[in-house]
């Protein structure tokens, strides 16, 4: 995600710097003449703005408090735009050191894939200060086809799981479908082509109903991230049927298919 959100900031004309655990990842930045930091600290001394996109809290902890991490620079005057899927809790701990240090943090976490990464097209949700988020508006509607402000610090993050959940449930309810209507003699290419021309039909279910027909479980969105957003979401209080349904199925099925793409839940469905 992290690489084609940056080349929007590219073709705005913003100058860039990187920095990935994966250096092999920078490779891409290389060739495009752009600069890579050696540690989070390096980079969070020579920009104004660092965005941050990694997978869970673990990563976020590495990030800002290994030797090296954002805050080992002790700089000050600095925006930190953390566009993670995490949890709400470990962004208020760091926007409170954050804040110590004299910078402003914002937990800023997307809904969409590669394809809306690609396209600038992914909807971007905000918590933090209203000072802060006006100033790095103008940089984030570069990535997103809507940013919203929708509370303090973690709300981002709270709206996000929030969503992710329902991410979890269509996909899972999906996959059911497609399941029952085969154990009936219904292909799966006619059933995704009729509920892709009634009320219930979507992008999302265009393109995972395409991945069945297609046999294509090649991760957009891996279901290994869809349950830890889960587990991220039940350590908040969710424990709504469809959500506690949706948690467990996605916790069984990630062992065997969580490098796979969410919709790979239909393996486990079929089990």
């Amino acid at each position: 995600m992290g690489i084609p959100m940056s080349q929007q900031l590219i073709k705005a004309g913003y100058p860039l710097s990187v920095y990935n655990r994966s250096k092999d990842k920078e490779e891409v930045f290389k060739a495009q003449g752009i600069g890579t930091a050696a540690s989070p600290a390096l980079l969070l001394k020579d920009a104004d703005v660092v965005i941050i996109m990694v997978s869970d809290d673990k990563a976020i902890n590495d990030i800002f408090y290994s030797d090296e991490g954002l805050l080992a620079a002790k700089a000050s005057g600095k925006i930190i735009v953390n566009m993670s899927t995490v949890s709400p809790a470990i962004s208020k701990d760091v926007a409170a050191i954050c804040k110590e240090q004299g910078n402003h943090y914002l937990d800023a976490p997307v809904s969409g894939s590669v394809k809306q990464a690609e396209d600038a097209a992914l909807v971007i949700m905000v918590g933090g200060e209203a000072v802060a988020f006006e100033q790095a508006k103008p940089i984030l509607e570069k990535m997103g086809k809507l940013v919203m402000l929708v509370g303090d610090t973690g709300a981002g993050n709270m709206a996000k799981l929030a969503i992710n959940t329902l991410l979890g449930i269509v996909a899972q309810g999906l996959a059911e479908t497609v399941t029952l209507a085969q154990q009936n003699g219904i292909n799966a290419e006619a059933l995704t082509t009729l509920i892709g021309n009634s009320a219930l039909g979507s992008p999302f279910i265009k393109i995972k109903g395409d991945a069945i027909v297609n046999n294509n479980y090649s991760a957009a969105f891996a279901l290994k991230h869809i349950a830890k957003d889960l587990r991220l979401a039940k350590d908040l209080g969710l424990a709504t049927p469809l959500g506690k349904t949706a948690y467990q199925t996605y916790q069984d099925a990630e062992a065997t298919f969580g490098e796979e793409d969410i919709i790979a839940v239909i393996k486990q469905i079929g089990k």
